[in-house]
């Protein structure tokens, strides 16, 4: 088997003014992801996906990485790994290089399980578990408003309806709307607006008065008050504090039994994690924003994280991702895998949740996966009683809708055989 043609999709943004007519409470999705497809002589086509400036890394698929694959027998993924990362890395390997590498690692998967005629995570060395917990993480689309639900004051209704879909967890993050924003140096606290909506995306602060605590804990209280435990809370940070102030979160929160705090600083100091962690009793979540088990290491090695959390169409793919939980599961700390991102994503990393034996729980979105999914894929991932099941077909157990490639702000690029000669 051999390598042929490679492929890429990704879309342009609507307008936003035609963008609100469709749908007033969410920014749009759809133009910040970027799908890859692999195809082989045999006919069978691998898929992956990206997240975060398409058009910064479909060239990287292209002109770096097709060279290198095309041609080639695409179950090989392991030197494939290698042979991207090394090139990659001769000039920086964590960014769009990284994003790209995630995708095409994840098509690989998708061939490779396909020409074996399983599943991924039978693949990967089959199952210690047939399906996953799932939190909601509430952000807002289609019929379901969650994000402003919490942050106007019906955080409770929110935990109830979610209850009652049978979801035990979810994550809110209610101390963002205290830090600063992108629209300094005049007015630091001014809502910024990027990409249609109001971006998470925020400098350090390091001012949060007594008040401003205790808005953010009394969303927590709200939930708490209507469901009980019947939920676990999660908290995201978004890098937005410094160490100061995170102490400040973390102690205030700690009476409301918090699964986690997650990335309340940014990831580039794990010294400053080290002393947090001293300082509270709520586990400590460290996330997307730090790629590879490389850059994981000293999280793990330094006790800074009680939980790993990945995403593996930013930081390395599935085969990164075995690594990372293999190097997690010495030191005995779970595992759970991020996903806001899109539906190749959510179905990549439920096989890895399926496979290792650290997995904790599965992020999700309700809204995407009752929404935008739908649009891109051609099969909804299955939700039962708060978990996610796979089917057992071979390979990702998805693939791509045909009428997406017909889309009007649809854009593709293919590199093949014929492409590289004329080099």
């Amino acid at each position: 088997m051999k390598i042929t043609k490679i492929e890429t999709l990704w879309f342009e943004a609507l307008p936003q003014t035609e963008w609100a007519k469709l749908n007033p409470k969410a920014r749009q999705a759809l133009p910040n992801n970027l799908w890859v497809r692999i195809h082989t002589d045999t006919g069978l086509v691998g898929l992956g996906e990206t997240y975060y400036l398409p058009r910064a890394v479909a060239p990287i698929v292209h002109d770096i990485f097709a060279p290198l694959l095309i041609g080639r027998d695409p179950r090989d993924i392991e030197n494939h790994w290698q042979n991207m990362f090394a090139l990659v890395s001769f000039c920086g390997a964590y960014g769009a290089e990284m994003r790209a590498i995630s995708a095409v690692d994840v098509a690989l998967w998708d061939i490779a399980a396909q020409s074996a005629g399983v599943p991924i995570h039978t693949a990967l060395g089959g199952r210690s578990r047939d399906r996953i917990r799932l939190y909601n993480t509430c952000v807002g689309y289609g019929k379901y408003d969650d994000l402003n639900a919490w942050l106007n004051g019906k955080a409770g209704e929110l935990a109830e309806s979610l209850v009652a879909q049978g979801v035990t967890a979810m994550k809110i993050w209610p101390f963002d709307q205290f830090g600063p924003t992108l629209s300094g140096p005049v007015d630091t606290r001014k809502p910024m607006v990027m990409w249609g909506a109001q971006t998470a995306a925020g400098p350090r602060g390091h001012d949060l008065t007594h008040d401003e605590l205790k808005a953010g804990i009394a969303i927590v209280e709200d939930i708490r008050r209507a469901v009980g435990d019947k939920i676990q809370i999660m908290i995201e940070g978004h890098a937005r504090w410094d160490l100061g102030a995170s102490t400040c979160i973390s102690r205030a929160l700690e009476p409301y039994d918090i699964a986690w705090l997650e990335e309340i600083m940014p990831p580039d100091n794990v010294e400053s994690y080290v002393r947090l962690k001293q300082a509270t009793t709520i586990p400590i979540c460290q996330s997307e924003r730090v790629f590879t088990r490389f850059n994981y290491r000293p999280w793990i090695e330094r006790g800074a994280a009680d939980i790993i959390m990945p995403d593996l169409s930013w930081g390395g793919g599935l085969t990164e991702g075995r690594k990372l939980a293999a190097m997690a599961d010495t030191y005995f700390l779970p595992v759970t895998c991020h996903d806001t991102i899109g539906p190749v994503a959510l179905w990549a990393a439920t096989h890895l949740m399926l496979h290792i034996p650290n997995a904790l729980i599965m992020e999700t979105v309700r809204g995407y996966i009752d929404g935008w999914y739908d649009d891109v894929v051609t099969d909804r991932i299955e939700i039962r009683d708060g978990h996610l099941l796979l089917p057992d077909r071979p390979g990702l157990g998805t693939r791509l809708r045909d009428d997406l490639f017909s889309k009007p702000n649809a854009r593709v690029e293919v590199t093949t055989e014929e492409t590289l000669k004329r080099w």
